[in-house]
């Protein structure tokens, strides 16, 4: 073992460990090598030893392979990036009709479509389920007319998984695979479910229980329902930087890493390209995706200048968020002299806390921001009407945590504790200076009610 692995075989056991997390499954490319670590076990209940080989889902970081067929298509002449997406799904029908007329496949690969987070629909598991996902569309809220700002859209991908069947005449799953995986090699990489059993996969946890369902509904597979292990992630991460088969060019690739809109106050990223958040460590660009299910949680990293890149996959929560964010710093720092810092946040105020304190809302989630006296804090929920809806088991609510205010003239923020710490935003204000809304984790959460200190919401 090299000295290399070795370091990285400690700290992947001493993070699980440290986070009670079941099963950790790291690969690194780095000096024109790859090297691998593991621990742990698939699944509390039906104990096998995670590998490189081992299967997690994926989560957001899905976005990147539909990302990378979408621009694929556009490099054979199949589409245009600023082209409104109807040319190519004529039916397709939003809240907003004007938005529905305008937006453009380039916006709904960065984000700026200006359609909600996600849609609570069940529309079966059937070859047509993006189809009837797509057609209820109409249902979902618009946080912003179609280019003036980002808002992180699950939504918006599973419409791009749409354009895909459209331009191929074949299902979004099968396009990806015979347009990017088989060509690859990535023989660890597939959508459903009958395909997942028929591999070693891990299982989500919650603390020290399997949960359930494994995955997310099949309409959702463009922008959250990958399953894939360490090694075809490793794989894929080369083939972003250059190394291997040329089924996509170069410049193509190069390109989804050019900024194209700004993201503030966030540790996901300073910028949007195509698909992929920017963000600067230490004076180096990277490029990196971030993804979580239900209790699987997933980051995938790209350092381009330096030729290197990391995954790291893991199957319990809440550990999970912060035994792969140790993992990626530790990566960074050891093979690249990188050092990622958080800013410190300010003393409580209470003046400034009474502005901040109230209710968030997406159309599936609820943060809760309160003053407890000496300190703010955030949690989050599933609406319970999101739940009793639901068919199927869905993940656990975020418990409070720390959040603190960040020096500077805006209203930026971080969280200080709990699964989500280090995770940053900022409150929106309108002209008149009221805070409308917070922005986490890329996402707009609109302001719904007003709070009042110690008491909650």
């Amino acid at each position: 073992m090299t000295t290399s692995e070795r370091v990285l075989a400690e700290f992947v056991e001493e993070i699980a460990t440290e986070q009670g997390v079941p099963g950790l499954a790291v690969g690194v490319w780095a000096e024109g090598r790859e090297v691998f670590a593991c621990h742990g076990v698939t699944s509390v209940e039906d104990p096998l030893p995670v590998t490189p080989d081992t299967m997690f889902l994926l989560g957001s970081v899905s976005k990147v392979p539909t990302a990378t067929a979408v621009l694929s298509l556009a490099a054979e002449g199949r589409l245009e990036l600023d082209a409104p997406v109807r040319r190519y799904v004529p039916e397709l029908v939003l809240a907003d009709e004007g938005a529905a007329a305008t937006v453009t496949v380039r916006q709904l690969l960065n984000h700026t479509s200006g359609l909600g987070w996600r849609l609570a629909a069940e529309t079966g598991e059937g070859d047509d389920a993006l189809a009837a996902h797509v057609g209820r569309l109409a249902e979902l809220e618009m946080v912003a007319s179609p280019g003036t700002r980002a808002s992180y859209s699950q939504a918006g991908y599973n419409l791009l998984g749409r354009v895909v069947e459209k331009l191929t005449g074949t299902t979004f799953e099968r396009a990806v695979a015979e347009m990017l995986f088989e060509p690859l090699g990535m023989a660890h990489s597939v959508y459903s479910p009958a395909d997942v059993l028929a591999r070693r996969h891990v299982v989500g946890h919650e603390g020290e229980a399997v949960v359930r369902p494994f995955g997310d509904t099949r309409a959702n597979n463009p922008g959250g329902g990958l399953v894939s292990s360490a090694a075809d992630q490793l794989r894929w991460a080369r083939f972003h930087l250059g190394d291997g088969a040329p089924i996509v060019p170069a410049a193509v690739l190069r390109g989804m890493r050019e900024p194209t809109v700004e993201l503030r106050g966030s540790s996901l990223g300073d910028a949007f390209g195509l698909c992929w958040f920017l963000r600067d460590v230490d004076g180096v660009r990277t490029a990196g995706h971030g993804g979580s299910s239900n209790g699987q949680f997933a980051e995938l990293l790209l350092v381009p200048e330096r030729d290197f890149a990391v995954v790291s996959l893991a199957n319990g929560n809440p550990g999970g968020i912060p035994a792969n964010r140790a993992v990626l710093r530790r990566a960074l720092e050891h093979h690249l002299g990188l050092v990622e810092r958080d800013p410190e946040p300010l003393p409580h105020d209470g003046a400034r806390a009474r502005e901040v304190v109230g209710r968030y809302a997406t159309d599936i989630l609820v943060v809760d921001i309160v003053d407890t006296g000496t300190g703010l804090t955030a949690g989050a929920r599933i609406k319970p009407e999101v739940r009793a809806a639901s068919d199927v088991e869905l993940p656990a609510d975020v418990p409070p945590a720390g959040l603190g205010l960040l020096p500077g003239a805006g209203d930026e923020f971080i969280i200080t504790g709990g699964a989500l710490q280090g995770l940053r935003g900022y409150f929106q204000r309108d002209e008149r200076g009221a805070i409308v809304a917070a922005d986490l984790a890329g996402r707009v959460h609109t302001r719904v009610g007003a709070g009042s200190p110690g008491g909650g919401t």
